[in-house]
């Protein structure tokens, strides 16, 4: 049934692009040949018309294909809500089905290659409000959803079987939080074998684990590519951004990032994470020491300490019902002798976190004051304060470059890549509040190493404020594009990336 009315559907929309623009009816475009053992390198864009049921559920626009094309590249990802087509399980709406189709059949027709993707999927989203299934539950709910993600994927397949996948994959849920990877390769493994019932041909990917970040060799016996997130280091790319918790806190953000220290404090119940935040210098006695907290997991007992010696300690405990809440603390007291070395530690606990850290001397001399980044689980690491009252680490200055990326973000997919699994960059980029030549010189790094990898890449997004049009960055002199706002900057190093 999928099939026959997608093939009617294709009919139209054939019919709707031959009286289109010239492109349509010319000589068939090329697709760059793609499995799930070796990717192209694809380079282009999230399209978000059916990214959210309730706020952003229209239909694809023509003119992005045509541009995404006329610009050069051949690629787009079209994250969805399954809810926007899903009356109730295993009963669909024709009216959004056939607007992807209508897309799926304009990039054909451009040679632009489709990425199909469940942002939202039965049992899990990132997303607001969560699942009532959980995806990856051991239990019937578990089950119940995994049955549901299968047919959403066995539909597709059926629908669109015989649309080779040099230009259409499927990528079958967005950006797994902290899901085990056993529980993972379960639900992926479910999915699989239901759209190889519809289309045993199909290429697929999956996102590593830990929003994408985290390669999955266990998923290599599914025989289905994996996509990665080009989103490091989070303080940059989600500088102020409305739904990045704490984000307005953090400083604005340079490139290369400079060293700040890690606004979490761990504790025993985190072992690989626990470390103390040292500061080194000359701390006269009566130098007023204040560290602001701001919020909590459950347990935290938290010791500050002068050469070895207590200078504050503090227990915090929360019930279930409290769990994560803002604190608002500040603790504060004047050193009672000359001190060296500043030792702070959450010696049990689970974690807590900081805004800001300031000493004051007793002479008058202004106050040392350190700003924390919300980076979750790096360790802590020692800094010099120098008679100018500046904090230096003592391990690096730069917190993170195009080196530190490759070495923590890419080269990890490398390795994937080299044991034969096809690797590309599902989604990145950075919203509008971070200044836009940091944004740029950013960008110019991910692309170097990115090339360098071999690795296609799709931006998040091509309209809006993390895209190249209509982004409203208040720092960027745009250029009048038919009626839009284009960032030519950000374009042309798109373009040669």
């Amino acid at each position: 049934m999928y099939r026959r009315r997608f093939l009617r559907t294709l009919a139209l929309a054939g019919a709707a692009l031959a009286a289109g623009p010239a492109r349509a009816t010319a000589a068939a475009p090329r697709f760059l040949d793609a499995t799930w053992q070796r990717l192209p390198r694809w380079r282009g864009f999230n399209l978000l018309e059916k990214f959210q049921r309730d706020w952003n559920n229209k239909p694809f626009v023509e003119t992005d294909f045509d541009w995404i094309a006329d610009w050069g590249f051949n690629f787009v990802r079209l994250p969805c809500d399954y809810r926007i087509w899903t009356e109730a399980p295993g009963r669909y709406r024709a009216a959004p089905l056939q607007d992807l189709d209508r897309a799926i059949a304009l990039a054909r027709a451009r040679g632009i290659h489709t990425l199909l993707n469940l942002h939202r999927a039965p049992g899990y989203t990132v997303a607001e409000p969560p699942e009532k299934l959980d995806l990856w539950s051991d239990g019937a709910g578990g089950e119940e959803a995994r049955a549901q993600f299968a047919a959403q994927w066995q539909m597709f397949a059926e629908r669109y079987r015989g649309i080779p996948s040099r230009e259409l994959s499927f990528n079958l849920v967005n950006e797994p939080a902290h899901v085990p990877a056993a529980k993972y390769v379960r639900a992926c493994a479910a999915a699989v074998a239901g759209l190889r019932r519809g289309d045993p041909d199909r290429l697929v990917l999956a996102d590593g684990r830990d929003w994408g970040s985290l390669p999955v060799p266990e998923l290599k016996s599914l025989r289905i590519a994996q996509c990665t997130r080009g989103y490091a280091p989070h303080t940059l790319t989600h500088y102020r951004a409305s739904w990045a918790h704490g984000s307005d806190q953090w400083p604005v953000p340079t490139w290369p990032l400079l060293a700040q220290p890690s606004a979490f404090l761990y504790g025993d119940i985190k072992p690989e994470f626990q470390t103390p935040l040292i500061l080194r210098g000359n701390f006269p006695a009566q130098t007023q020491f204040a560290m602001h907290l701001t919020k909590i997991s459950y347990a935290a007992q938290l010791v500050v300490k002068a050469d070895g010696r207590v200078l504050l300690q503090k227990e915090f405990k929360t019930t279930a019902e409290q769990r994560q809440p803002e604190i608002k603390d500040v603790l504060a007291a004047a050193l009672p002798v000359h001190a060296k070395e500043l030792s702070i530690a959450l010696e049990h606990g689970d974690w807590l976190t900081w805004q800001e850290i300031s000493l004051a001397p007793p002479d008058g001399r202004p106050a040392t004051r350190l700003e924390s980044v919300g980076e979750w689980g790096r360790k802590q690491a020692a800094w010099t304060i120098g008679a100018d009252g500046v904090a230096r680490c003592a391990t690096a200055q730069v917190e993170c470059d195009r080196d530190v990326l490759w070495t923590k973000n890419v080269a990890p997919w490398v390795k994937l890549r080299d044991d034969g699994v096809g690797v590309m960059v599902g989604e990145w980029g950075c919203h509008n509040r971070t200044p836009h030549p940091v944004v740029l010189a950013w960008m110019r790094d991910c692309l170097a190493n990115w090339k360098r990898a071999n690795f296609g890449w799709a931006l998040w997004n091509f309209r809006g404020s993390f895209g190249l049009l209509d982004s409203e960055r208040q720092d960027v002199k745009y250029e009048n594009f038919r009626g839009h706002h284009l960032d030519r900057a950000m374009l042309e190093l798109l373009r040669e990336g």
